[in-house]
């Protein structure tokens, strides 16, 4: 079950942001994003740690994975990109932006059941360009690791 938080209008536009009440992945948020490639692939959760950064994550279902029975490397490519925009979160200032360059270097492949995760960290932000680096682990075994750039679009005023 979702609810949908006090404010329905998340930073991104009119795309409600979502805290999961139950499950798996309660207390976790995600986004409505019904009608997008996001929904199809997702969902995908997010949340803050301890220690402020942002973790981002999802069970593996089969329809992530590849003929080979591993998950395909577009869904980490789609998930690194999920991953880089929550980890520059903070970094935006409820400005909305665009991948300008996603790197990534595949090491291992999940299967269906696992938890996927990611975290990362800004390495630097601009006025509009944010360097981010981070991995995607299933428990011990990493998975990916990425880097990417994200162009910030200034608030409109």
């Amino acid at each position: 079950m979702l609810h949908c938080d006090s404010e329905k209008k998340a930073e991104f536009g009119m795309v409600a942001k979502i805290t999961v009440a139950e499950g798996e992945f309660a207390g976790w948020q995600t986004y409505d994003l019904h009608g997008t490639f996001d929904q199809v692939v997702g969902p995908f959760y997010f949340k803050p740690d301890p220690d402020g950064r942002m973790r981002c994550a999802f069970r593996a279902e089969p329809k992530h994975m590849n003929a080979g029975g591993r998950m395909h490397g577009g869904c980490l490519m789609t998930f690194a990109d999920i991953a880089l925009f929550q980890t520059a979160y903070q970094e935006m200032e409820g400005s909305s932006g665009v991948t300008v360059q996603l790197d990534s270097t595949f090491i291992d492949g999940a299967y269906v059941g696992e938890l996927v995760e990611a975290t990362g960290e800004v390495v630097r932000a601009g006025k509009s360009l944010i360097f981010v680096r981070g991995q995607i682990q299933a428990g011990d075994r990493v998975l990916m690791t990425f880097s990417g750039v994200i162009r910030k679009f200034q608030k409109r005023a």
